[in-house]
């Protein structure tokens, strides 16, 4: 390759170990091991559903092996807090001490159509709501629902109207989230109370600044990137995603590249690695941060993804839930699973290989569903009948 250009496969290395894949996997997975994910990643997407796991809980399995969720239930709910929860890629788990570079975003929160009626009906509301949760919190919306009279007249509240108020003073960076409960429900508190001293005090970095560290951070997770792929890490928008990537360039963190069969330009950060080649073996969450982006996804590793909960059943390719299968440095596989914790098996609901599936992965891929059979509490692994993969997974997993 050209000074400057990167062939397809470096930069699919490079991506790979950007995001902390082909490491040693430690012998014992704890705090430590999520504060070194996250110094890479910056953030874990949230997702409700949990066909099979909820989403956040994945990654750092997928790179470190089994753990305890209570690891990454405390980094979100006590000291010392290594993640908060606010509006990142989506609605995520996102590095504490980028915290104030997300202020501008709360600053701009903009009320919607029921918020703008509460201000303007409901004057009261908010300030009633943020002091109940300062003298009582954290509590759940549930809570504050049960904990009221049935006819709550002492508040004159609108239970929908209440919601309405949480959600836009989480938004607005008033409520922060002191974690979830086993419901998955978010416990509100005062920001002040949730986020450490160091961070909540620390100054308010201008729009561009706070544009620059979380593009920075980007990079970093990435590796290396498109502008298109850096913007959508943390869903900023597109002219001071520009301006951010400019001064980057400028101040030497990130180096231009071309890179085999990309027609955008490509931005490789400064200290990124380019390791020989990558030995990974993991299943991939359909919100997995190393596949956030669908095109560069498509790019580097010739595997085009689209989530199907929202394709009606007789209409899916793969799949309600699909999980990819990194091998090596390659996705070779994917998946659609289901835990029924009714019987304690892991179902494999489809099974389908790519064009590059070499033999030894189909016995990797059954080990790596059998541990995260164990990883949930799930006693058995069964395969169904679907997809070219089936045959050979059921053999191996009878």
């Amino acid at each position: 390759m050209k000074p400057g250009s990167l062939s397809r496969a470096q930069a699919r290395r490079i991506g790979l170990a950007a995001q902390g894949f082909g490491e040693r996997r430690p012998g014992k997975v704890d705090g430590a091991s999520l504060s070194r994910l996250l110094d890479k990643i910056a953030l874990l997407q949230i997702d409700s559903v949990n066909v099979a796991v909820r989403a956040h809980y994945m990654p750092l399995f997928s790179r470190s092996g089994q753990y305890d969720l209570d690891v990454l239930h405390r980094a979100a709910g006590r000291a010392p807090r290594r993640v908060f929860e606010y509006w990142g890629h989506v609605a995520s788990y996102i590095r504490t001490d980028l915290f104030p570079a997300l202020r501008f975003r709360m600053s701009e929160a903009h009320p919607w159509g029921d918020v703008r009626r509460l201000h303007r009906e409901r004057p009261d509301l908010m300030p009633q709501v943020l002091e109940d949760i300062r003298a009582r919190g954290p509590l759940t919306a549930r809570q504050i629902e049960d904990d009221a009279p049935r006819d709550r007249s002492h508040w004159g509240w609108n239970w929908s109207d209440v919601k309405e108020a949480l959600e836009y003073l989480f938004m607005s960076g008033a409520l922060s989230s002191a974690g979830r409960n086993a419901q998955f429900e978010r416990m509100y508190d005062v920001t002040e109370r949730v986020i450490p001293p160091e961070y909540y005090n620390a100054p308010t970095p201008t729009k561009a600044e706070a544009h620059r560290e979380l593009l920075r951070a980007a990079a970093i997770a990435n590796g290396v990137a498109t502008a298109q792929c850096l913007k959508d890490y943390f869903r900023t928008k597109p002219e001071p995603t520009r301006q951010a990537i400019g001064e980057l360039v400028e101040g030497g963190e990130l180096v231009v590249v071309a890179i085999e069969g990309w027609k955008r330009v490509g931005y490789l950060h400064r200290d990124a690695r380019l390791p020989r080649w990558v030995r990974a073996q993991a299943l991939l969450t359909p919100f997995d941060p190393l596949i956030f982006e669908r095109t560069r996804t498509e790019q580097l590793f010739g595997f085009r993804y689209r989530i199907e909960i929202y394709v009606p059943a007789h209409k899916r390719v793969h799949g309600y839930y699909v999980f990819p299968f990194l091998y090596g440095d390659r996705l070779v596989a994917r998946v659609d699973l289901k835990s029924d914790r009714a019987t304690d098996v892991l179902r494999v609901q489809g099974a389908f290989a790519e064009d590059q599936l070499p033999p030894d992965a189909v016995p990797a891929l059954a080990s790596s569903l059998t541990q995260m059979a164990h990883w949930l509490g799930l006693e058995a692994v069964a395969v169904a009948d679907r997809g070219d993969l089936a045959p050979a997974l059921q053999q191996l997993l009878p």
